[in-house]
């Protein structure tokens, strides 16, 4: 493989200096049988999924020119701007996007927005003098950062998708030099670990790799009947009963419901009848047209719990990394369903037990109560 190199990492007086490049050897026994110049990096990242080809992250490498490359001496860390960094840190780089749009602030205070800047991880670090240091890295892709031709499993995909987070990075063996001088301050980055359910908060973190050689992404653990991966920064809603048990999307979960009500009350049937409307308050009696039918009742209905910030004696809830979950999910149907936005569903989790609260949005339906869904939607 050539030597493709990312476009480039610039200092913050704009000027880029670095004269290194990164050579791949694809086939490992032709780099055994030349070691003198194809060094082996084994992949610091290890990411849970697996890649199609069942290749890992590591590789064969060389550095050109060799000889200066070889001639500097190694070191275990370097001082820039008054911070210490050292082998295996994250950093913040600065790219041509970055200073320009600090050259286009002038003398007004820098906002620093860690996606402006690329995430690298340190392998190496090397220098003739202190002018002259150098770190062989690991670049940490941001989402919209993937090129076309990207394979996820049996789709290609490019750029950002639903389920990224809008703190995630994605760990890749892409290898370049970088002048430290570009080095525009520390990064905190984690790996998160989906099966674990651990809170990543408001950190950067990454779950997948990306093997730079092949462009493939490592899998990632799907969800929900949708198959795909889950956004930690929304909320999750999982099924407990033990042969259905399965994460679902918020979103996904919120359809499912209104695709019932949908289904039964159609676009014209009213949820309540004229006996009811004077009888306000009457929501058990509303809630009824909705309850299951005898047949219906014969199949265990699944209890419902939450991943999201409250917590219940029944119901194990986690918060989602943002503050981003949808409070309510219209209803939008495909272009052969012509009816749009005909109810909307809010997930009640202020009480317990927790429930789908369902409103009308019928025009030519006079809206009653609020319905209620309390954990008797299915999963299947």
């Amino acid at each position: 493989m050539g030597n493709r190199k990312r476009s480039r990492s610039v200092a913050k007086d704009g000027h880029s200096n670095c004269p290194f490049t990164i050579r791949y050897e694809t086939s490992s026994s032709a780099a055994q049988q030349n070691l003198r110049r194809y060094k082996e990096q084994k992949s610091p990242f290890s990411p849970t999924g697996s890649f199609k080809t069942g290749d890992a992250m590591g590789l064969y490498y060389a550095v050109e020119p060799r000889k200066r490359w070889q001639g500097m001496t190694c070191c275990e860390s370097f001082n820039h701007n008054g911070v210490k960094y050292y082998r295996e840190d994250f950093v913040f780089v600065a790219n041509e996007r970055t200073i320009e749009q600090q050259k286009a602030q002038g003398d007004r205070k820098h906002i620093h927005k860690s996606n402006e800047y690329w995430v690298a991880f340190i392998l190496e670090i090397r220098a003739s003098d202190d002018d002259h240091v150098y770190a062989r890295v690991y670049w940490m892709y941001w989402p919209e950062d993937l090129p076309r031709g990207t394979h996820d499993g049996k789709k290609k995909v490019q750029s950002r998708q639903p389920y990224h987070g809008a703190n995630e990075v994605i760990a890749s063996n892409h290898m370049d030099i970088i002048d430290v001088a570009s080095v525009a301050g520390p990064a905190a980055v984690i790996q998160w670990i989906e099966t674990h359910d651990q809170e990543i908060q408001s950190a950067m973190y990454w779950r997948r790799g990306y093997d730079y050689r092949t462009l493939q992404l490592s899998s990632a653990e799907l969800v929900c009947n949708c198959q795909t991966p889950a956004n930690p920064d929304k909320t999750l809603i999982g099924c407990t009963i033990s042969e259905r048990k399965r994460w679902m999307h918020y979103e996904c979960a919120a359809r499912d419901v209104l695709m019932k009500v949908y289904q039964r009350l159609g676009t014209d049937k009213p949820h309540r009848t004229e006996g009811l409307a004077a009888k306000e308050g009457k929501l058990e009696e509303v809630a009824r047209l909705l309850s299951p039918t005898d047949a219906e009742k014969t199949e265990t209905q699944p209890m419902i719990y939450v991943r999201s910030a409250e917590i219940y004696d029944d119901a194990q809830t986690k918060r989602p990394t943002q503050e981003t979950r949808p409070e309510t999910v219209t209803l939008t149907l495909g272009p052969t369903q012509p009816h749009l936005q005909l109810f909307s569903a809010n997930l009640k989790t202020q009480d317990y037990p927790i429930v789908w609260e369902i409103h009308d949005l019928r025009k030519n339906v006079i809206a009653g109560t609020p319905l209620h869904f309390s954990f008797n939607m299915t999963t299947t």
